[in-house]
């Protein structure tokens, strides 16, 4: 056994106190990056709302201090994404969104994912071949839309929860869209490297200027259009956006794209419905962590991870320097990823149209089997599935999971929570624009390939399945049931390997939400270990190879937004990979 085991076995099952680090020698380098820069945390005392642009967070605040609940407020940030972050999400997206009743105790997740058209086939991204199609050959134009839910799982939960008038609620967004808001640097940069967006008309003549070039930072731009379209739903309800003349702009858009025409109907509008069930809840040692079940992957996959993470110290893997991870944390975070996404892309989809393994994926005793198999010496290499009651094949090759979607987290001063991950799947969706809102791709989230060794893959296209989802919106709660953490992320597959680094940092290692959110991310989605680019983990390639692991530095554009609820007030940390701000009273 080699000196790193075993400090690394010395902690695994005993209570430890890391060394302090030692003073430095002389002053310590330059920051390699802009996270490594110290920010403090946003500390309030009766409410906050953290989300991914200034103008949608100042929004949601805004509905608060006029007496709105959580989830009037989460409305009223989703309108104004839509307008000022229409890359990441909207109301031609879909979400998941968990609220928490300060009253009653509840938690209940809201299931608004999109749905595949009843015309969907399970071949339908095949080519003439039976080849899987390219994979942006499949996202841009009509074929990847599936109906929208954004605005009916929000109108569901306000009727539970809401305390505003719905029309109230869309107002900030509609002045914005009139009067017009700042270009941000995010923004533009991912319209300057955005190839597919100016084949659409639309949303070319919207985005870019004459010569073809994005509006510079700071160019004011008005969206006429979705004030008019906002101004409807206002005054109609969700009904107008999925019955009438919305539905048929949709519809005619998503049926004509040139590009690849789709198959979205406007009875396929008309029928959607969104779901309500109780969140997915397990205890972790001595808290609660809840999330959306099926056909979210996130809750399970986060529930599994943590779970299996349990047997070992980990306050012991604590960073020894700010802003770093260590390697017996990353081998960790690693390992238990590879064993949840083996389970994830074998079993998990659409729970309305496959049985899936839920209460035998959390059963405690198979999960501590299951963290068995983790060596704390040597990478386990490519993760088999348990062995699972299952009436579907095992995943084809895992597809990209584009890092689009955004991230929202508050508490209203009534102590009531919403977290909620919203998205329209790719960077600015299918390309797609209609009155003035982006369409989604959600369906390329399903399985190309619709069988493999002669039986159907859980997650193939159904007529109207949702696909599987990777979101992660996640609460946590003390063993008296208070509530102690909202949080969530964007970011594909990875979201689940963001929020469970995170729930490690908060949990474990008493980081404030902000230091959370900074620490650079390491995962394991089932392959190479992918440690953040441009950080101190790049530094440890050669440890992390010597134990097995193929690594990968990538780009990791998490958006994690954090609440914590202490006795004296909430705690926010905001993703500086993003442009997101934490701001309440």
């Amino acid at each position: 056994m080699g000196p790193l085991a075993a400090w690394f076995l010395a902690g695994i099952l005993t209570a430890c106190t890391p060394a302090a680090p030692p003073a430095p020698a002389a002053p310590p380098p330059e920051p390699a990056t802009a996270l490594a820069l110290p920010r403090a945390p946003v500390v309030t005392q009766k409410q906050m709302v953290v989300a991914a642009n200034p103008l949608a967070a100042e929004a949601g605040l805004e509905i608060l201090r006029s007496g709105g609940s959580a989830v009037d407020a989460a409305i009223a940030v989703q309108m104004v994404l839509t307008l000022v972050e229409p890359q990441s999400s909207g109301i031609g997206g879909g979400g998941f969104l968990l609220h928490f009743d300060a009253a009653t105790g509840s938690t209940i997740a809201y299931d608004g994912r999109e749905t595949a058209p009843a015309t969907a086939t399970p071949d339908m991204f095949l080519d003439a071949a039976g080849e899987p199609l390219p994979f942006f050959d499949a996202v841009v134009g009509g074929l990847s839309v599936g109906t929208p839910g954004t605005l009916r799982v929000l109108e569901m939960a306000h009727r539970a929860h809401g305390r505003l008038p719905w029309a109230d609620l869309f107002a900030p967004a509609i002045r914005l869209a009139e009067d017009g808001f700042p270009v941000s640097p995010r923004l533009h940069a991912m319209l300057a490297d955005e190839l597919y967006l100016r084949g659409d008309p639309p949303a070319s003549a919207y985005f870019y200027d004459g010569a073809g070039a994005p509006w510079p930072v700071e160019h004011v731009l008005k969206n006429p259009a979705l004030a008019d379209t906002l101004r409807r739903i206002a005054a109609g309800g969700a009904d107008v956006f999925y019955v009438g003349a919305l539905a048929r702009d949709i519809v005619a858009a998503v049926q004509g794209d040139p590009r690849r025409a789709g198959r979205l109907a406007e009875s396929d509008l008309a029928a959607y419905d969104a779901r309500a069930a109780p969140a997915l809840c397990r205890p972790y040692r001595k808290w609660l962590v809840c999330g959306p079940p099926p056909p979210s992957s996130g809750g399970i996959a986060v529930l599994q991870m943590m779970a299996m993470l349990e047997r070992f110290d980990l306050v012991c893997l604590r960073p020894i320097e700010p802003g770093s991870l260590t390697v017996p944390a990353i081998h960790l975070l690693a390992e238990a990823g590879r064993l949840a996404f083996a389970d994830r892309d074998r079993y998990v989809a659409d729970d309305d149209f496959v049985a899936v393994p839920v209460a035998a994926m959390l059963d405690r005793d198979y999960l501590g089997r299951r963290s068995e198999l983790i060596d704390v010496e040597h990478a386990m290499g490519t993760a088999a599935p348990g062995e699972l009651p299952a009436t579907a094949a095992a995943m084809p090759a895992p597809q990209p999971e584009p890092v689009s979607t955004s991230h929202v987290s508050i508490v209203d001063a009534e102590g009531n929570a919403v977290s909620f991950t919203t998205s329209i799947e790719s960077g600015f969706g299918a390309r797609i624009m209609v009155d003035g809102f982006l369409l989604n791709n959600q369906l390329t989230d399903f399985a190309f390939e619709p069988a493999r060794d002669g039986l159907p893959v859980a997650n193939r296209v159904e007529p109207g399945k949702r696909p599987r989802s990777s979101m992660s919106p996640m609460m946590v709660f003390d063993q008296n049931g208070a509530l102690v953490a909202v949080l969530g992320s964007p970011g594909g597959s990875q979201i689940i390997g963001y929020v469970v680094e995170t729930l490690v940092a908060l949990l474990h290692w008493q980081l404030d939400p902000q230091e959370a959110v900074d620490l650079p991310h390491a995962l394991n989605r089932n392959g190479a270990t992918e440690i953040e680019a441009d950080t101190g983990l790049v530094a440890l390639t050669a440890e992390l190879t010597e134990m097995g692991h193929e690594v990968k530095p990538r780009e990791m554009a998490s958006g994690l937004h954090v609440i914590w609820v202490t006795k004296d007030g909430l705690v926010g940390g905001a993703d500086r990979r993003r442009e997101g701000v934490a701001v309440g009273d």
